[in-house]
């Protein structure tokens, strides 16, 4: 044990007696199994209340599940969030007016980020979990590449709401309902960037079906509140059809940007190895 552990690998440790304990405690995982003494027990990061050691291998591929869905939850709000702060800080501080109001970004808050981050959070176990490389324990869960992606997302997000916005100034009511729209459904596509650190069309597309749901009631609903009357709690205007579909196609660079973001980052890893 202590020589694995001079290596700096990570160690795992299963015993059931007494004697066990002491190596068992002193491993990274100590692992008990249900016949153990209750010193072993006391002494365990975990007990196999089955007896089979497979379950171990099905814990670790649980507990990288929970991790990365966890990332993923955060990095998407994160993402989203910095994107709303920077549209709002930059367009006043550089004289373009206001884009969203305090209501405008509550109702992102609770309702389009919500729902798609809370299905992010149930994202099915991938396929690959148990093929990729031991993290470092002492990783935090916003290591260094995901917290650039989280801020390059947003950066570009920012800059695709604040152009569109910039395009409309001339009628800032219209303009400012076309930059909510336009970050609301951005969001919307970059919670399916989120979905894996891979390519979107190299994942199951229906894989999740709850974020798909997420998405596609999120996205009426943004179109209930500027086509019916309660855009007026809103500060919102009727987009016409055409300004409508311009939003959408802008909001789905985002999709683009992050899979060529993905493809590079992928080119420059095999580089490394």
């Amino acid at each position: 044990l202590e020589a694995h552990k001079e290596k700096n690998n990570i160690v795992a440790m299963t015993g059931d007696g007494v004697n066990d304990a002491p190596a068992i405690k002193r491993a990274d995982i100590g692992i008990a199994v249900n016949s153990s003494s209750d010193v072993t027990k006391e002494a365990a990061d975990m007990i196999l209340t089955d007896n089979n050691f497979k379950s171990i291998v099905k814990a670790v591929e649980e507990g990288r599940h929970i991790f990365q869905n966890i990332r993923k939850f955060i990095k998407y709000l994160l993402s989203c969030n910095l994107s709303e702060v920077l549209t709002v800080f930059i367009a006043v501080i550089s004289g373009l007016g206001v884009p969203l109001v305090a209501v405008q970004i509550l109702w992102m808050n609770l309702v389009t980020d919500g729902l798609p981050a809370l299905a992010l959070s149930v994202e099915p176990t991938s396929q690959r979990v148990m093929k990729r490389k031991p993290r470092n324990p002492k990783e935090s869960i916003l290591n260094k590449a995901t917290i650039f992606e989280m801020l390059f997302l947003g950066l570009v997000m920012t800059f695709i709401t604040l152009a569109l916005f910039n395009h409309y100034k001339h009628d800032l009511a219209y303009a400012g309902t076309v930059a909510f729209t336009t970050l609301v459904f951005l969001q919307l596509f970059n919670s399916l960037n989120c979905r894996s650190g891979v390519s979107l069309f190299k994942t199951k597309f229906f894989g999740n079906p709850k974020l798909l749901i997420a998405v596609i009631v999120s996205f009426l609903l943004q179109l209930v509140v500027i086509y019916s009357p309660l855009r007026v709690f809103l500060k919102a205007v009727p987009l016409t059809l055409s300004d409508l579909g311009t939003v959408i196609a802008f909001s789905f660079l985002i999709i683009i940007v992050s899979e060529v973001y993905k493809m590079l980052r992928s080119m420059v890893a095999q580089k490394e190895c």
